[in-house]
């Protein structure tokens, strides 16, 4: 059943954590996924299982947290939290199984809380087991597996990372190593330590009268070593389940309480507002501030380039959402971080591990840094009058040295230099790009002005209106109606030739190694990051002509036949090119900027009519079937809808 790594879904249906744990869940209640003690990695879980066994000969365990054996699922979270509640039911089995499932705020402890309910009509005796298998660091060697008998605990641990599993109750009996067949059978062995990375538990009831309810409750504390583990899991049983879940529940709805008020006044509006919230806020690191993308789903890299790091640009967005909700501090935090991750020449990378430290890359994405600059005068704008003063001292030498960097990144034609576009799928003089680093010159030279540097603003404001400039005069593609989107592209040798073959405008550039690029001068794919120029950034005006045709090709082009919705670009290969929420969300947003309400009302109620069963925002919804296709949740989908909100509730005032 179950191996190193095992076989997971890509996509899940909830996410709990408390910002040093991070979960990931299937409706089911089934936990697929968790990190601690930062929410990007390591990733501890290889399987957990829950399931009841019915007293009596032959009988198996039934495991509830599947579809399997024809069990029946009703979830989602306890409303203004982030508690996942599951009701798990079965024709053939008398016992209603419903759990919550959280990680306790401040604590290093996950609570799995199970209330069994005889449906039948004679009294009900049976087991509840618990099987775990733990891989911690994503490791597949030198795994301990151990019966702590002073915790009345599992114990899984390598290294420095140690999980202790225990109930609210003294188990019935243990198994630690090769548990899974045993726990599914009935007869755990009591085998006491064994390096494995699995074991299991059991806990007996006897005869549940009809319409009685018996209570469980299994503890998952983490800790660097024995003692700080058995703490945590002591505190947590001292404490006991009722009062867990009562601070649990009090926590996120204070937490929702302290943002700003959803502008719009439309009950799903608001209940997608307030999810948007809740799901951003585990996404942020508590221990570095960092903020990733989505939660991992995809560990062997086998479809993607994974999405558990921290991208600025995502950030830069996902911190003005959050300053918009009034949420100001975690935006702090950020800032704070990004200091820990900026290259000494200013520069700031493609992505990033919470420690600051580079992840996976693909290269250099300019638009990464200079909407962190961007974002950093959004932040200072949203912060108190008497609080802007010492964020400016704390991010001014980044500010600095991340402005010089984006002047000497402008190349002759009066463009920062080719590096990847924002889906890192090609290299360019991109035009969003472009725009973004106007962005990012705008708002340093802002940042510049207030502290008297008025050298240093002027420079970068000259920068920034000669990228403006040059946007207008050489990235407009007036035959189609719409920015190009990119100039140099670079492209492989075969579409090389046939652009000199079709008469295009192409060029080479040879390097200090005689390696050759090749490059076509335009690149007229319609893509919706173009209107990234105008919303946000604003190197083209939103009212600009220019800008207005733009967003009227983007919606005519990339909406999806079937289900509506924008997609990315033209052609768009990855996960079969669906429409993404993010997208829609971002034309919704130039719509209201304009003043089309009608239209950015339209594409805001798609967004919430494409929300998962649990009420999150994915990255994609199937083309074809308009059902959840790729990532839950994206952090940058939620602050987008944020966003959206915020910009129509503006232009209706």
């Amino acid at each position: 059943m179950t191996s190193y790594l095992e076989k997971k879904p890509y996509l899940v249906d909830a996410v709990i954590g408390n910002s040093r744990f991070l979960a990931s869940l299937l409706k089911t209640g089934r936990l697929v996924r968790f990190w601690w003690p930062n929410v990007d990695l390591p990733q501890h879980a290889d399987t957990i299982r829950s399931g009841i066994r019915m007293a009596g000969a032959g009988e198996r365990t039934r495991w509830f947290d599947s579809e399997e054996g024809g069990w029946t699922h009703r979830s989602g979270y306890v409303p203004r939290t982030n508690i996942f509640a599951v009701q798990a039911s079965s024709k053939d089995c008398p016992i209603e199984a419903r759990s919550e499932l959280y990680a306790v705020p401040g604590q290093d402890v996950l609570v799995f809380d199970y209330k069994f309910t005889n449906t039948g009509s004679v009294p009900a005796s049976f087991s509840f087991y618990f099987y775990s298998s733990i891989t911690p660091c994503e490791n597949p060697f030198y795994h301990t597996t151990q019966f702590h008998e002073p915790t009345d605990a599992i114990a899984h641990f390598r290294h420095r990372y140690y999980f202790l599993v225990s109930g609210a109750n003294v188990c019935t009996s243990y198994q630690a190593g090769n548990a899974w067949d045993a726990a599914s059978e009935g007869r755990l062995n009591g085998s006491a330590i064994d390096m494995v990375p699995d074991g299991a538990m059991e806990w007996a009831f006897q005869n549940v009268a009809p319409g009685e309810t018996a209570a469980m409750t299994v503890y998952l504390a983490a800790g660097h070593d024995l003692d700080s583990a058995a703490a945590a899991l002591a505190t947590a049983k001292d404490t006991g389940a009722e009062a867990l879940r009562d601070w649990t529940r009090r926590y996120w709805e204070t937490y929702v309480d302290s943002a700003a008020p959803c502008p719009i006044d439309r009950e799903d509006v608001r209940e997608l507002y307030e999810r948007s919230v809740l799901a951003m806020k585990l996404m942020a690191d508590e221990q570095t501030g960092s903020i990733i993308a989505a939660p991992e789903f995809d560990e062997y890299f086998s479809r993607c380039g994974g999405y558990a790091f921290c991208w600025g640009r995502d950030a830069a967005f996902i911190t003005t959402a959050l300053d918009k909700a009034g949420l100001l501090e975690l935006s702090t935090r950020f800032y704070e971080w990004t200091l820990t991750a900026q290259d000494k020449d200013g520069a700031w990378q493609q992505r990033h591990y919470h420690d600051g430290s580079l992840a996976p890359s693909w290269g250099l994405q300019i638009d990464e840094g200079a909407s962190i600059l961007w974002g950093m005068h959004q932040h200072y704008l949203a912060l108190a009058v008497s609080e802007r003063g010492e964020f400016l001292k704390l991010v001014w030498d980044s500010v600095r040295r991340g402005a010089a960097f984006l002047v000497r990144s402008i190349e002759s034609n009066g463009l920062p230099m080719a590096s990847r576009d924002l889906w890192e799928e090609r290299e360019a003089q991109h035009t969003y790009s472009s725009a973004a680093v106007f962005a990012g010159l705008r708002a340093a030279a802002a940042m510049a002005d207030v502290l008297g540097e008025a050298a240093l603003a002027g420079e970068w404001n000259a920068a920034a209106d000669r990228i403006a400039q040059q946007i207008e005069a050489l990235c407009w593609n007036e035959g189609k109606g719409v920015f190009y989107r990119a100039v140099n592209l670079t492209v492989g040798e075969r579409e090389y030739e046939e652009a000199v073959q079709g008469g295009l405008a192409v060029s080479q550039l040879t390097d200090a190694k005689g390696y050759v690029k090749n490059r076509v001068t335009y690149d007229p794919i319609v893509d919706v990051s173009l209107l990234g120029i105008s919303v946000p950034f604003e190197a083209v005006k939103p009212d600009h002509p220019y800008a207005v045709r733009t967003a009227d090709t983007i919606e005519a082009l990339l909406t999806s036949p079937t289900v509506s919705g924008i997609k990315r670009y033209e052609g768009d290969p990855y996960i079969g090119g669906n429409p993404w929420i993010l997208t829609t969300l971002w034309l919704a947003q130039y719509r209201a900027k304009t003043g089309r309400l009608d239209d950015a009302w339209r594409l805001l109620d798609w967004a919430i009519q494409h929300r998962t069963e649990s009420g999150l925002l994915p990255e994609q919804v199937d083309r074809e079937t308009g059902e959840t296709a790729w990532v839950v949740p994206l952090t940058w989908s939620h602050a987008m809808f944020i966003l959206a909100a915020h910009m129509i509730a503006e232009a209706s005032a």
